[in-house]
């Protein structure tokens, strides 16, 4: 077999050829061997492999290994390293606590070690972590510190991931014009474009930056550029991204199913809790913007439970206003009661008080009609309502108290 960085150098240049089924036959080989060895610096290049590749389930499990074989075996060098890739796999997987923490230690660790550029590359991840937070201004003190390092060094992926990290952050804070401005340079060709491995991750920021802002932009080439990324299969909540792209910037009429089919896609994907709250948001604004409150309340409501549980803060601020501007009085605290209905039992909670039968519910969620009963039972349960007039009106806001003994079955 090549050595472990020659199989990794082998596969890289397929990526940058976005030739992903050649990538991964090159790079098989390392990731059989991560299989069978202790030996740090292997499990390190098959963890990146794996990352490149999409499986992050293996790249968090294979750089989980080599931070513990390292630590046992003092390879301090390897220790920050190590600790970027295991943080950006978190990032990815939607594990924004455990990202913050390993981050911080390898900032640590590259201090203690001297090692300038890998602190750079653990500021920006934490500016990035920050982004769904941004607690007392976090995501401009750590992304500034990373591009102190980063532009007089000539380190393109952490500048990268620095001003991708304060965009969002500009986005999540509703300032979707200083995103689109930011984020413009970076992802379209130009002297300014910013590393080839974080284009396709910026991508939906900008989209959704642009449409927001009202600007005339035209992004019709970026919403291209990700379907041919999502069809390479290489990041599990790419399809339903795109999805939320083309409702975005789709014609009225078509956005309602285009949202109903990405929420269903990211129900399929099962990962990265925050891509799906951002697509229940922005659902929910639409909706909103076309005075369709009580669907809007019930995305939001999700939105809004989504975001708690990943715990980006700042995303969770953001769907409470515009929870709020739909006069829904659970934007002034908990979610209570509804909040506890999974993102599912939201969705069937919602058509049904909207007046869907069960068969009509089952249809529009491709669910089958036993499941959508089953459904219905649990929030009945959950809500301690005992008829579909009763669930329709704690849906829409209008029972602020139900009295014992007032719904027919």
């Amino acid at each position: 077999m090549a050595t472990p960085w020659g199989a990794f150098r082998a596969g890289m240049r397929h990526v940058v050829l976005v030739d992903f089924a050649r990538a991964a036959r090159e790079m098989e080989p390392l990731l059989a061997a991560a299989a069978r060895t202790q030996q740090p610096h292997v499990l390190l290049y098959a963890g990146r492999a794996a990352l490149i590749l999409g499986d992050i389930t293996a790249a968090r499990r294979l750089l989980g290994r080599a931070l513990a074989v390292a630590g046992t075996d003092g390879v301090s060098d390897l220790t920050a390293r190590i600790l970027e890739f295991l943080a950006y796999a978190e990032l990815r997987a939607g594990l924004h606590h455990q990202a913050r923490a390993h981050a911080e230690e390898g900032l640590r660790a590259a201090r203690r070690l001297g090692q300038r550029n890998f602190g750079a590359q653990h500021h920006a991840l934490l500016a990035l972590v920050f982004s769904l937070v941004d607690a007392d201004g976090a995501t401009e003190h750590h992304g500034e510190a990373a591009l102190a390092v980063a532009r007089p060094h000539g380190l393109l992926q952490v500048s990268t991931m620095a001003e991708w990290a304060r965009a969002r952050a500009d986005l999540g804070h509703g300032r979707a014009e200083q995103a689109a401005i930011r984020l413009g340079p970076l992802l379209r060709p130009g002297p300014r474009r910013g590393h080839f491995g974080l284009w396709m991750l910026a991508v939906p920021c900008l989209v959704e930056a642009t449409v927001l802002a009202g600007l005339d932009d035209d992004v019709t080439d970026m919403v291209d550029l990700y379907a041919g990324w999502a069809a390479l299969g290489a990041d599990a909540q790419a399809t339903a991204q795109l999805t939320r792209l083309r409702a975005l910037t789709a014609r009225d009429e078509d956005c309602d199913a285009l949202y109903q089919q990405a929420l269903a896609e990211h129900e399929a994907a099962g990962e990265s809790q925050f891509e799906h709250a951002r697509t229940l948001l922005a659902y929910g604004m639409w909706l909103r913007r076309r005075r369709r409150l009580l669907e809007a309340r019930l995305q939001l409501r999700a939105a809004l439970v989504g975001f708690e549980r990943c715990g980006a803060l700042l995303w969770e601020k953001r769907a409470r206003s515009e929870l709020r501007a739909t006069g829904d009085s659970a934007a002034n605290g908990d979610v209570s009661a509804l909040g506890r209905l999974t993102a599912q039992q939201q969705r069937v909670a919602g058509l049904v008080s909207s007046g869907a039968t069960n068969r009509e519910v089952a249809t529009r969620l491709s669910l089958s009609p036993r499941t959508v009963d089953h459904h219905l039972r649990n929030i009945f349960s959950q809500l301690g309502v005992r008829s579909r007039v009763e669930l329709a009106l704690l849906m829409n806001g209008e029972q602020t108290e139900r009295s014992g003994g007032s719904g027919k079955a």
